[in-house]
Order: C-alpha cells, then structure tokens, then sequence
C-alpha cells in the first residue's frame, strides 16, 4: 500500500471537537496531540488512523482562555460522521456559553448513539443541555465544592482523572485530556499508539481511569459541606498555611463551628487534617518528581527539610529520603 492510497484510509477513530468561548488551551491541545501522535507514524501528524476536526456553527475564530484562537475547520454538519464528539469547556466564571445550534447538534449526535466527551467544564456544558441526566461525571477535587453548590444535579466524581459512564466520558481538564484520549486511542486504534503517543509527549504510561487525582487524601473524603470547603481552603494555601481562625473567617463560621464540623465528619481536627494534607502531597511529590527534598519542604509548607523530615517520618515511619531511595531504609530501621 502506498503513501497516498494510505492517506485516504478510514481513520479508525474519528473525532469532532466543540470549543466553547474561552476554553483551556492545555486541555484541548493535550487531547489532539494524543490522537496527532498516534495517527502516523513517527510524528508526521498526517491524519491516517485517526482524524481530529474543530467544528462551528459559524466558523468564526474560537478564542481560548489564553488569548490564542483556533479556527474551526468544518460546520457542524452530520454528528453520525464521528466516533465521538468533544466538547472542550472555557472558564467557569463564563457561565453557559454554547448557543442553541450547538445543543440541536449534541442532542442528534446523543439521539444517534454518538458518545458524548466533556473535557474540563465541557462537563457542565453537557450538564446545562441536559445530557449527563443519570450519568456520572468527572470534576476537579479543586472545584468540586463549588460545583456542586452552582451544578444542581450533577453526579460528581473528583477521586478518579477521568470518568467513563456508557456513553459519555468525562475528565477535569489538563494531563488528564491526554490520558483520556489515549483510553479512547488503546480502544479504536491500539495501545501501542496509545503509548507512543504518551511517551513522545514525556507522559510515562497510559493512566487507567480509576487512578485518582492528586488532591485531598482518601482518609479525608466527606459529605459535610463545610468541611469540604475548609479542605479546599486548606488545599489552596498548601505553601503557606493560615489558621484555622483565618479559614473560619473566610467561611463566615466560627473556629468552634469548623472544629466540630471536623470532629464529627471526620474524627480529627482542622489542624491535623491540614497537616495530612500537606504530608500526603509531600509523599506524592517524593515518590513521583525531581525536585530536592528542601524545595518539597518549601512547597508543602514546612519551615524546611529538617521540619518536613520530622513530620514525615512521625506519619509514614521513614525520612523523604528513604522513601526517595528505599535502600536507606534498611539503614534507618
């Protein structure tokens, strides 16, 4: 088979994106080179095995939230033409931002069986058009609390990078768009595309969707509101810890009503909690990157690598560095 009678070939996986206004450019960018890279061979980017088309309904430029636009390709057209359909969200401060044609054209591609993906707040904008009734959908540990409050309805998931409920596949934006895509490529295409893909791109292997994402520690997870929110205050000043008395002001509670809202919710208290939190970030940074212990130290607010030290063995029964170079922990113990 020649070159040109392959470029002609019927891509096995085929895939039309919607942009709304100011959508995340990493989230977008992550997923089409996944399906880029894994389309030719090398890293050629002719569209052979899988085919990638940034779809509108009046083919004016799409800005993203970075200030670059992208200029779509083709008119909504026919949903039945695609493997899926993609839909890549802009900021949540943005509210609702797909217009009536863009909802006609999702409601075909779902009537006619086409998979839904929401990508970021893509999630909410499938939510709003009345497409993830009964499904369950991906959301960032880091905005899951106030999703929850602006969402009425929506079936959350943020301990999970992304989400496959039948027919619609939701992730929360960021490296997590390229693992999605790379499930969907394992799936059409294969998973040694899949894999090159993730490794040209320097991402080590295919995450499969049960891997949870990097936020608040397992032991932690809670259905009380307002510990919810003291834990995402918690997560948002990580370097630089503040009181509890600063995150009860910030929440308009008293710093005896966060205290008990813990004691009751999670049978510990707001301190120790935020000190969990920080640990387990640390333990996470160690065991997965590069950076030096003092810089972790620094990052997960501790005075410095003698403090994280300290705190660390106190939790997990060895040093970061131990953890870092498990032979040292023959020698500690």
């Amino acid at each position: 088979m020649n070159a040109d009678t392959r470029l002609v070939t019927t891509p096995r996986l085929n895939v039309g994106f919607i942009l709304a206004r100011r959508f995340t450019l990493c989230a977008f960018a992550n997923f089409v080179d996944v399906l880029r890279l894994a389309a030719d061979e090398g890293d050629r980017s002719r569209p052979i095995l899988c085919n990638w088309t940034v779809l509108s309904d009046t083919m004016d430029p799409i800005p993203s939230s970075s200030a670059i636009s992208v200029q779509p390709k083709e008119r909504l057209g026919n949903p039945r033409r695609f493997h899926y359909i993609v839909v890549v969200g802009g900021l949540m401060d943005d509210g609702p931002n797909l217009s009536p044609t863009y909802k006609k054209f999702l409601h075909e591609a779902a009537e006619a069986g086409v998979p839904l993906v929401g990508v970021c707040s893509g999630a909410f904008l499938l939510h709003e058009a009345g497409l993830l009734d009964g499904y369950k959908c991906c959301v960032s540990w880091f905005h899951s609390p106030e999703v929850i409050e602006q969402f009425e309805g929506l079936n959350t998931v943020s301990d999970q990078i992304f989400v496959v409920d039948r027919d619609r596949l939701t992730c929360s934006g960021g490296v997590s768009a390229a693992h999605l895509a790379a499930h969907l490529v394992d799936k059409h295409v294969g998973r040694a595309q899949a894999n090159k893909s993730l490794h040209i791109m320097i991402i080590d292997d295919a995450l499969q969707a049960e891997k949870p994402q990097p936020g608040i520690p397992l032991d932690l997870k809670t259905q009380d509101p307002i510990v919810q929110r003291a834990l995402l205050i918690m997560q948002q000043n990580i370097d630089m810890p503040i009181s509890v008395q600063e995150i009860a002001r910030r929440m308009g509670n008293s710093k005896r009503q966060i205290e008990r809202h813990f004691r009751l919710g999670l049978d510990t208290s707001p301190q120790a909690a935020f000190l969990t939190i920080r640990l387990d970030l640390a333990h996470h940074l160690i065991a997965t990157g590069q950076k030096s212990i003092a810089q972790i130290a620094v990052d997960c607010g501790f005075c410095d690598s003698s403090h994280l030290s300290r705190m660390f063995r106190r939790r997990y029964g060895c040093t970061p560095q131990a953890l870092r170079n498990p032979a040292e922990i023959a020698q500690e113990a």
